[in-house]
């Protein structure tokens, strides 16, 4: 039997090149143990300044040059834009493109970690489900989350544990784990916990997609233009599909260093000491994030009339 044929794609912004290193290495080491003929890789580096202008242009030729040394360094190819492409626009054309190459897409971040097992587990389930259940979604176990409402999501290690905001805790919401860390608990197992979540629950950061259901016409909608995709998504998945299978594989950690304290360097006028209050610091973003989520819960009312960047421009 054929081996599953994956794409993973991750859109990755100049600010972010001091974080993105090791998705990259856990990306080839997942490669490397399922093999390289099967894996679609897609990068795009963003260098445009439309909503974060670099201190110097000097910093923003740096991050430019050690992005690529780190690319080449792994052995993967990328584009560079300087046009305004925000991580909805980036999923969607991913999603447009590779649904017809491939069987199986994953949203890849910069700020994630991959499961060196991730694309043999892919392909185990696949081969498993797709006669019955060709459209299907599919998760793995991740770290503490913003509430309690993610924990039926959470690794089984990390769900014993109590909210913690320290930066010293390791299963902190704050905490940056390493490659190394993720792989120790990812070792220890010896069979997977394979469970059903219904309704649909997931953040994006991963997420596994087959290609029926973008083949279905299931996709981002373009209201969405900046944020909250993943939202929407999975909102258009449960409205054009219903309630397909989101398998979830709990006891396999995928990590997401979403507060990771270098993921938004070098960007002039920012202040604050954590990710969420250097974006908060920008008006602009407060705003846009606020329009996309109306537009993602609005989208299926017929006389709601999308939010734009338009907007988000008149509103500053």
């Amino acid at each position: 039997m054929s081996k599953t044929k994956i794409a993973i794609g991750c859109l990755v912004q100049w600010y972010e090149v001091d974080v993105v290193a090791d998705y990259i290495k856990s990306l080839r080491e997942a490669i490397d143990i399922y093999g390289k003929d099967y894996v679609e890789v897609d990068f795009i580096f963003s260098a445009n300044q439309s909503l974060e202008k670099p201190t110097s242009d000097d910093i923003m030729a740096a991050c430019e040059d050690k992005f690529g040394y780190i690319m080449n360094k792994y052995g993967f190819k990328y584009v560079l834009t300087r046009d305004l492409f925000t991580i909805a626009d980036y999923r969607r054309t991913f999603n447009t493109l590779y649904c017809t190459q491939v069987d199986v897409l994953v949203w890849g971040e910069s700020d994630m970690l991959l499961p060196k097992q991730m694309f043999v587990i892919i392909d185990n389930l696949h081969q498993s489900v797709q006669r019955d259940n060709p459209k299907y979604l599919a998760t793995f176990g991740i770290c503490k989350m913003w509430d309690a409402s993610w924990k039926q999501l959470e690794h089984p290690k990390f769900t014993v544990h109590n909210h913690s905001d320290s930066k010293e805790d390791w299963w902190s919401v704050n905490y940056d784990m390493t490659i190394d860390e993720m792989n120790a608990f990812n070792e220890q197992i010896e069979h997977l916990d394979v469970s059903l979540i219904s309704p649909h629950k997931f953040n994006g950061c991963g997420l596994v997609i087959s290609s029926e259901v973008i083949k279905s016409g299931v996709n981002i909608p373009h209201s969405t233009f900046f944020v909250h995709e993943d939202t929407a998504f999975m909102l258009m998945t449960q409205k054009v599909l219903g309630m397909i299978p989101q398998y979830h594989i709990k006891n396999i950690l995928m990590v997401h260093n979403r507060k990771h304290k270098d993921k938004r360097n070098y960007i002039a006028g920012e202040t604050g000491n954590t990710v969420g209050q250097k974006r908060n610091s920008n008006k602009w973003y407060t705003i846009a994030n606020q329009m996309c989520e109306k537009n993602a819960y609005s989208m299926f009312n017929p006389t709601y009339k999308s939010y734009t960047w338009e907007d988000v421009w008149k509103s500053i």
